[in-house]
């Protein structure tokens, strides 16, 4: 019931508005918490894209000036389209080049997506499963090239002079985790042309674009500057090679073994030696609050570590932009091992260092847990906040499995989209954020909150009350029953060990009950500090991780208290009351009722009016009990226990 309520307290804050508890069984859990592990896009930053930079090799296009980039490239586009070979007479071939490569990338950026557009009044809008997809069609649309129709065959786009284009859609190989690209086959109904636009990941375009000596040092600088970038290529083929490629590929997907890798070598035969268009760099904002939650959980003493798969510089500056890396912390970026001898090296390097962050790949981690894993697990809890970029799915929920094994602490893990469900359901805490990518982490969480700054007062405040409030209602439980089982203990032994029961019927039944559920109940409502003091001091929150609040020492006392109360309670009737020896019920449970009462009492911190209720309810029924039942407080069994205590 205690869990329950602290359940429905979670979803009913109103400075919470938009969570949801999924799981009502662990929310003191929240109250324990010392690893927090973060996915970036859609967790620390709104996954709300907008394309900030284009660079097709010649020249580079920065949208921070908007409209001027796109008036300009609206220009080039305009001519484009009336007259492929330039814009004017006296254009030279280097303009004439620059707008052609300029209208390939934006022609490709409008054609290779998985977008569909979407009409309401008149009104267009744009769906797809990435946001980084929706951002590049709505910027390829404000500089005049818009994706205006489109089904499962078909694609029409509309030019920047009025003219319509039209495509087929041949062939479409989505994106995944493993390839990290997408590509889509069209066919050019207005020129016959057919056309294989591919865009992916650096990390494995750079293999399948012919060689540039720009390419990687600008997917360096925006990835520096805090950009998701994308490699965007194409490929010209005949009607020969496409045909012979749909031979292929059909057999491939009728195959009967080996499926998967079959279609996959078909494809990646197409990916070759294609012509790089250009590099897009997509910016995605931070979320309101990010850097003040994250201040205030590392000053409760959380470790929090993002785990993301972008690339290494777009999550170092993603870390240091949100503060999850402090400005007085240093930063150690692992540099890529493949060998046993490179891992040990670094490991040695970082063992030197003092507050540093550790920044880790997803390929230098697997070979670090395979070659040295307790060593780089006691490195790693240790250090204040741990980046690991090109992190898969699976990895993420490796990752939290270890922190658990190593460290044997609590941990929450928090995400947005489906590629954090397994981290999520791996923590003991699972936090789903209900973002642009889906409910896939919201619903597989145990805890959904609509954005990440929630996370703090989840935490500092609510886990605080349900874990203080659960070891309290837990030891009152205890006390409540250990003391009336050593008052039957006393009673027993002072008339030879009788099987006769101290207290019968309605008496066991209502102290349980009616008499002490309400005020030991009422313990769910008791708060040692204010939320308000809770966030302005998150300090206080280190020490629910001790767990002094519910352990053995605390137990053992509660134990002790018990056996003395009870003890003094039925010895104290016995004794002092051995000339009424018939009133002895009433005279013991009244003193046992009273005892609990005052216990509850002394033990809340911060009165709430229906404690006060809750209090004087159970003793104003116990005092109509008096009354009502006085034949249960009377001779009923009595009469065995004075001949037995006579012989």
């Amino acid at each position: 019931m205690g869990k329950s309520f602290y359940s429905w307290s979670i979803g009913k804050d109103p400075a919470m508005r938009g969570t949801a508890v999924r799981c009502t069984t662990i929310p003191e859990e929240l109250g324990r918490i010392s690893y927090l592990l973060t996915d970036k896009t859609g967790t620390l930053t709104q996954n709300s894209m907008v394309l900030k930079r284009l660079h097709i090799g010649t020249v580079c296009y920065a949208t921070d000036s908007f409209n001027d980039v796109s008036i300009q490239i609206n220009t080039i586009l305009k001519s484009s389209f009336y007259n492929p070979e330039g814009s004017g007479q006296n254009s030279t071939k280097f303009k004439r080049s620059e707008h052609t490569r300029i209208k390939d990338a934006v022609q490709a950026l409008a054609l290779c997506h998985n977008v569909t557009p979407v009409y309401e009044r008149n009104i267009v809008t744009y769906q797809a499963a990435s946001p980084d997809e929706v951002a590049l069609v709505q910027w390829t649309q404000a500089v005049g090239l818009m994706l205006s129709r489109r089904d499962l065959n078909s694609m029409q786009l509309k030019a920047p002079n009025g003219r319509t284009l039209n495509y087929a859609i041949l062939q479409i190989f989505p994106f995944t985790s493993e390839t990290k690209r997408m590509g889509i086959i069209v066919k050019d109904l207005q020129t016959g042309e057919i056309l294989f636009y591919l865009k992916g990941a650096d990390v494995v375009m750079t293999a399948i674009v012919q060689y540039t000596d720009w390419l990687e040092e600008e997917v360096g600088n925006m990835a520096r500057d805090g950009l998701r970038t994308l490699v965007v290529a194409k490929k010209v083929l005949t009607e020969e090679q496409y045909q012979d490629f749909e031979n292929r590929y059909n057999a491939a997907r009728m195959s009967t073994t080996d499926r998967v890798t079959r279609v996959a070598q078909v494809v990646e035969s197409l990916e070759r030696e294609m012509e790089l268009l250009c590099v897009t760099g997509v910016e995605d904002k931070l979320q309101d609050n990010v850097r003040a939650t994250l201040e205030l959980l590392r000053n409760a003493g959380v470790k929090i570590w993002m785990l993301t798969g972008d690339k290494l510089e777009t999550a170092t500056c993603i870390a240091k932009s949100s503060r999850l890396v402090s400005r007085t912390q240093g930063l150690h970026v692992m540099k890529k091992v493949v060998t046993r001898t490179e891992a040990h090296l670094e490991l040695n390097n970082y063992r030197r260092k003092q507050d540093c962050a550790l920044v880790i790949s997803g390929e230098s981690l697997e070979v670090c847990l395979s070659c040295y894993q307790p060593e780089f697990m006691e490195l790693a809890t240790a250090a204040p906040a741990v980046v690991c970029c090109r992190c898969s799915p699976t990895q993420k929920a490796q990752v939290v499995q270890l922190i658990q094994k190593h460290t044997g602490k609590r941990t929450a893990a928090v995400g947005d989209g489906g590629n954090d469900v397994s981290m999520i359901q791996q923590a003991d805490a699972g936090i789903g954020i209900e973002g642009r990518e889906g409910k896939q982490a919201s619903l597989a969480g145990d805890f959904s909150i609509p954005q990440f700054s929630h996370l703090a007062r989840l935490l500092l405040v609510h886990g605080r009350k349900s874990y203080k409030r659960s070891a309290s209602l837990a030891q009152f439980v205890i006390h409540r029953g250990l003391i009336i089982s050593t008052m039957q203990a006393v009673f027993s032994s002072v008339f030879y060990l009788s099987s006769v029961a101290l207290y019968q019927g309605f008496l066991m039944v209502g102290y349980a009950t009616v008499y002490t559920m309400f005020p030991v109940f009422s313990l769910v409502l008791d708060q040692d500090v204010s939320p308000e003091i809770a966030l302005r001091y998150p300090e206080l929150y280190k020490e629910l991780a001790k767990g002094r609040s519910l352990s053995f020492k605390t137990f053992f006392m509660w134990v002790l208290i018990s056996i003395y109360q009870g003890g003094v309670i039925m010895y104290g009737a016995l004794l002092l009351f051995e000339d009424e020896f018939i009133h002895i019920v009433a005279i013991s449970f009244t003193s046992l009722i009273l005892t609990e009462l005052i216990m509850v009492a002394l033990n809340i911190r911060t009165w709430h009016y229906l404690m006060v209720l809750a209090e004087l309810f159970s003793l104003g029924l116990y005092g109509l009990s008096l009354v009502v039942l006085h034949d249960y407080f009377g001779k009923f069994h009595l009469n065995t226990i004075f001949i037995l205590s006579t012989q």
